[in-house]
């Protein structure tokens, strides 16, 4: 430092100690008016509104007096421990040893002497003219301090909120000196008065301070296990360690501010405007309890937000006492962690026997464990362009949201928060900065690990094993508010509504969903679900499209067929005299009495079926691709590209730890986990697969008692049917056949639903009882075992008729017997794949009716009793937490079912397609009706679901692939065996005879001829006829010939064909979904752009913050040297003038 600035430092530093030189008057007149140590202007202390009543009583001393002043409010001087801190006006300075050693204690720190006004302590004569304003503020300061000790002893446990934040740094401001010229300044420095400071400085820069404190304190990796494992303190270390941390950034900033005071002639701060935590306290102080309205979603204070309610009805039973004393327990925990609780009373409930425990989580418990969980917040305003060239986007903008619910927030650049790191995020408003759905994310992973004490030797903890043993009847996120009713200005947007408005009305079916809105309100796992089923139903369309041509097609092509028009041609028809369909009972018929099922049977058997198919097996694998890259583009655009599922999914399960006694070495952790032996689980993983095996065996005696009932019921139609002369018009289009089809595919979808209804309750209990050790098992268990009973359960009867009907009939005089008693049943002339398309008809409408119905009216059914029940005081508002706790619950497993029925509907639409082109337009209209009503019953009839993470669909995509594979197989089977359209190749190929007509004969070929002397005498039919022969549908050697009834050469070239057929067919679309499945990148090139981009500039955001936060580091420590070799030379220089 060159010597120029050096003498301009030490004239302006003279300046500063001229000021310590005061008169006798201007003292005594600052004892009149000044408390000892205040030292604060009271307009400075007036603008900056610190309520220092509403702190404690050492951190408000603390705080006003600075870090100085208060550790030497730790010290008290003589004239404290002499029994006051204030003494009367004009009574006289303390005197003698005391009063000098307090004095010059008071002149070495830099401050005025005992009782000397520091808003004019620098004047030598005269009053300060805001004497009078000053008399009055610490009257009024006084009497405002008896008010409050006279409250205080009125009601000693009233408990006083904390602010969500410490306010650091409160510190009064100096008051503005007047300006004088420097000639009049240097008047006053006479050498004998002056006297040298004491420069200040620290030794330590805040970087190192830091450092050191991190070498005693615990590393956030410890904290983030401990949170892990519930540990209730967690939050008291937290705090402690950033207490700790402010504390020596605090005494840092005021080093800082004492070095630039002393360097700038103290130059006093301006003004600062109201902080929050002073709007905070008057709003609180202003607040009257009366007026709060049990509509809201805040506390009685009207300022904390509800993130999680708990409620619980009194127990008279012998289990109350340690009900309540779980209770006790599992709430002192819950405060610990730093959950803020307040208790509705049951009077004031609308039962009045019910009591509500709503919890708020305060910033600190938020910004804990949103680092724990990895939550992802924004740092920066993506600099992306949004990509909206979208073809045709002027035709679609009907279909197209509002922009602002379409996206309600702009894109950001995120990076995982971190507590340290505050100044790095966005943070405008700490209570609207976390998403609703990831702060009742946090409060539930806080409940779920928080303990309730030790029974039975063991640990007990978690909400969910209180809500098993009834210690409290519920435990849901608050709803925003009514959904019918928007929120006024000052309070937040209520989401619910708007969901309701733009998502949950039927009549808005045509339009997009608001993903994000969805994402913000449910969480990830539940919008990820949405997504899926709107991209379902978007492909869905095109399927839709193309099978209604199909349908088309074979619709305008019925009279131009052979088949049908020879089956109903009476010249043709009508004389082929066919064998009878049962034994005795049933007689001959003739054929053109299936006039109508060959033409019903055209509609879906003709030359498109072959085309829809090998559609149907491109289109699932486009289906399936494009969801890989719609799902990449969401993984983007909602944070979940570096989402692992250890961070939720394969966390352990409370219920698995419980019931842990060992434990064992984590080889990639090296921690102690806990560890249940395969022996101990071996015998529920039997019990399951049994009970597994046991019901798809179930299922196939259903099937079979069904096919039982066809075969009997067939004979009792045929014989009324011919009877009743009433029933000869309706024969016409009800056959036999037709009329026990549809009674029998009926009573099918009964039983299915009877099964599936038992199933469910008993696949959930054993899963539980496998004891999984993670969310992920628990949830991959309980899918394989219910996907196989319910594939099974609903497509056992599809594959019976489609792969087994009428293959192993036999021929007349040597059926074969089921059970040896009843004959198998036979096809129509026309082939199987009509009765095929009843029932896949039946089956899959009426499930998708059924679940529909019982998704809207069973919810509403229950909330409306569950309501009329609870309003018995109907003089009481019924709050907004009684109405939540009086809806459905959507539960663990809601979004499960939802997937698992829109799987198998999957199922529907890809396996039998062939036999039904409509079946896409079936699922199409049934999704568009599901997306809403789910919405529906999610936004108006079910409690706020608890938000969950999920970067895919998960297990069910391996089961989508799967069956897209199995699609391919039983769509070519379907063709080639059950349809008709193989035969009518090799005819139309190899034995037509009519070049004009090639088709012409061919039903006559398809039929064989059965000789009826023949038949044994328990097979004839009862009444004689005049025929000799009858007609039945095989490819057999007539009677005359030496090989009679034996399958002839035509049978094989059929066979042949068919075999051929199919594997050519497989291996084409095969090829053709493999090709496709290479061509098509399972990430989109923009969405690989924007990632890498947005990698870049989290990178180099957290670069820039680092470096900045170094260089002011460097900078403290930089300036502190210099002031420590400062003061080194001014003390040398003392020292040397003192020896001369």
């Amino acid at each position: 430092m060159d010597e120029d600035g050096t003498d301009r430092l030490r004239a302006q530093l003279a300046r500063r100690l001229a000021a310590e030189i005061g008169s006798e008057r201007g003292e005594a007149a600052a004892q009149e008016n000044q408390e000892p140590g205040t030292g604060a202007s009271p307009v400075g202390w007036d603008q900056q509104g610190l309520l220092r009543s509403e702190l404690p009583d050492q951190e408000g001393r603390e705080a006003a007096a600075g870090p100085e002043q208060g550790r030497e409010a730790e010290e008290p001087g003589p004239s404290e421990a002499g029994g006051g801190s204030e003494r009367e006006p004009g009574s006289p300075q303390p005197s003698g040893s005391r009063g000098g050693e307090l004095a010059g204690r008071r002149e070495r720190r830099g401050e005025p002497r005992e009782g000397q006004n520091r808003g004019h302590w620098w004047k030598p004569r005269g009053f300060h003219p805001g004497k009078i304003r000053e008399m009055h503020w610490e009257r009024s300061k006084r009497r405002c301090r008896e008010r409050t000790l006279k409250l205080n002893l009125k009601n000693p446990n009233k408990r006083k909120y904390r602010p969500e934040r410490e306010p650091h740094g409160l510190t009064p401001p100096r008051p503005v000196e007047p300006e004088e010229d420097d000639d009049s300044k240097e008047g006053f420095l006479l050498p004998s008065q002056t006297r040298r400071a004491t420069v200040r400085f620290s030794l330590q820069s805040r970087f190192c301070q830091s450092s050191q404190w991190s070498n005693v304190s615990p590393s956030g990796s410890v904290i983030n296990e401990l949170a892990k494992m519930g540990d209730p303190d967690v939050l008291e270390m937290v705090q402690q360690q950033d207490r700790q941390v402010s504390r020596e950034e605090h005494h840092s900033r005021a080093n800082e501010d004492l070095r630039s005071g002393e360097s700038s002639f103290l130059i006093c701060r301006e003004a600062q405007p109201a902080t929050r935590y002073n709007l905070f306290l008057r709003r609180r102080l202003l607040f009257k309890k009366d007026e709060q309205s049990k509509d809201s979603i805040f506390f009685r204070d009207g300022i904390r937000k509800i993130d999680f309610v708990l409620s619980y009805v009194d127990d008279i039973k012998k289990e109350a006492e340690l009900k309540a004393e779980r209770r006790k327990e599992f709430e002192q925990n819950l405060r610990k962690t730093g959950l803020e609780l307040e208790i509705e009373d049951k009077m004031n409930s609308e039962d009045g026997r019910t009591y509500f425990v709503k919890i708020h989580a305060p910033w600190e418990v938020l910004v804990t464990y949103a680092e724990v969980l990895g939550i992802k917040m924004p740092v920066k305003e993506s600099d992306i362009p949004s990509d909206d060239k979208i073809p045709f986007r002027c035709m679609l903008e009907p279909l197209k949201l509002p922009r602002d619910v379409k996206h309600p927030t702009p894109e950001y650049f995120t990076v995982q928060f971190t507590r340290h790191r505050q100044e790095l995020f966005l943070i405008q408003d700490e209570s609207s900065f976390f998403p609703s759905s990831s702060r009742n994310r946090i409060v539930y992973y806080i409940l779920s690990r928080c303990p309730f004490g030790v029974e039975d030797g063991k640990k007990r903890f978690g909400i969910e094993r209180l809500l098993n043993s009834h210690t409290y009847s519920s435990a849901f996120p608050l709803h925003d508010g009514q959904y019918w009713k928007a929120s006024e200005p000052p309070n937040p947007v209520n989401q619910r509504n708007v969901l309701y408005q733009n998502w949950a009305r039927f009549s808005y079916f045509y339009k997009e969903q608001p993903f994000n809105l969805i994402r913000d309100y449910y969480g990830e796992k539940i919008g990820i679900y949405f997504v899926f089923l709107g991209f379902y139903t978007e492909m869905l369309f095109f399927a839709a499209v193309v099978g209604l041509a199909c349908f088309i097609y074979g619709l305008l092509t019925i009279p131009k067929t052979s088949g049908s028009s020879e089956i109903c041609d009476p010249e043709i028809g009508g004389q082929l005299i066919m064998c009878p369909l049962c034994d005795e009972l049933c007689d001959y018929w003739r054929l053109n009495s299936t006039c109508l099922a060959s033409k019903i049977s055209h509609l879906f058997d003709n030359e498109s079926t072959l085309f829809f198919a090998v559609f149907m097996g491109i289109w699932v694998t486009l289906f399936l691709e494009f969801w890989k890259q719609r799902q990449a583009r969401l993984e983007y655009e909602w944070d979940l590209v570096d989402f692992e599922e250890e961070q939720q999914q394969l966390q352990l399960r409370p219920e698995f730890e419980a019931m842990c006694k060992k434990r064992k070495l984590n080889t990639v952790t090296q921690e102690m986990e806990p560890y249940l032996p395969l022996y101990s689980r071996l015998p529920w993983y039997i019990l399951s697969g049994v009970t597994v095996i046991l019901w798809m065996a179930l299922i196939v005696a259903c099937m079979v008692a069904v096919i039982v009932y066809r075969l009997s019921v067939f004979a009792t139609f045929a014989s009324f049917m011919e009877s009743e002369a009433s029933l000869k018009h309706v024969k016409s289009f009800l056959t036999p056949q037709i009329a026990t089809s549809l009674s029998g595919s009926c009573l099918n979808f009964i039983v299915i639903l009877i099964l599936n209804f038992f199933y469910e309750k008993i696949s959930a209990w054993i899963t539980k009882m496998e004891i999984p050790r993670t969310h992920q098992e628990y949830e991959s268990s309980l899918t394989l075992k219910m996907f196989l009973f319910q594939f099974v359960n609903y497509y056992s009867s599809c594959f019976y008729v489609a792969f087994f009907k009428g293959k192993f009939v036999g021929y007349p005089g040597k059926y074969t017997y089921l059970f040896g008693v009843w004959r198998s049943e036979e096809c129509d002339p026309a082939g199987c794949l009509v009765e095929l398309t009843t029932q896949l008809t039946i089956i899959m409408t009426g499930k998708q009716i059924f679940g529909n119905v019982k998704e809207a009216i069973y919810p509403l059914v229950l909330n409306w009793w569950r309501r009329r029940k609870a309003r018995t005081n109907s003089e009481k508002l019924y709050s907004r937490w009684e109405q939540d706790h009086d809806l459905e619950t959507f539960g663990s497993l809601g979004l499960f079912y939802e997937y698992l029925e829109t799987v198998i509907q999957f199922g529907f639409v890809t396996l039998f397609v062939a036999s039904f082109p409509l079946a896409p337009l079936l699922a199409l209209l049934n999704n568009i009706i599901e997306i809403r009503v789910d919405a529906w019953k999610l936004t108006t009839q079910y409690r706020r679901p608890v938000a969950a993470k999920a970067h895919s669909i998960g297990v069910w995509q391996d089961i989508l692939y799967g069956m897209a594979v199995l699609s391919v197989a039983t769509n070519a089977i379907i063709v080639a065996f059950t349809s008709d359209m193989i035969p009518r190749l090799v005819y139309y190929y190899a034995y037509s005879v009519n070049e004009t007509w090639p088709m012409r004969g061919y039903v006559n070929n398809s039929l064989s001829v059965f000789l009826i002397a023949d038949f044994p005498n328990n097979t004839v039919p009862s009444e004689k006829r005049d025929y000799n022969t009858c007609r039945y549908r095989d490819y057999r050697n007539p009677p005359d010939s030496e090989d009679k009834y034996v399958h002839n050469i035509q049978f094989w070239h059929v066979l042949a064909a068919k075999m051929t057929f199919i594997i050519i067919m497989e291996h084409v679309v095969f090829l053709i979904k493999f090709f496709l499945a290479w061509m098509i990148p399972d990430v989109p090139k923009d969405v690989l752009a924007r990632i890498k981009r947005e990698k870049l500039m989290t990178v180099k955001i957290l670069h820039d913050f680092e470096l900045n936060k170094l260089k002011e580091n460097l900078r403290l420590s930089s300036a502190s040297d210099f002031d420590r070799h400062f003061a080194i030379k001014e003390s040398k220089a003392n020292l040397a003038e003192s020896t001369t």
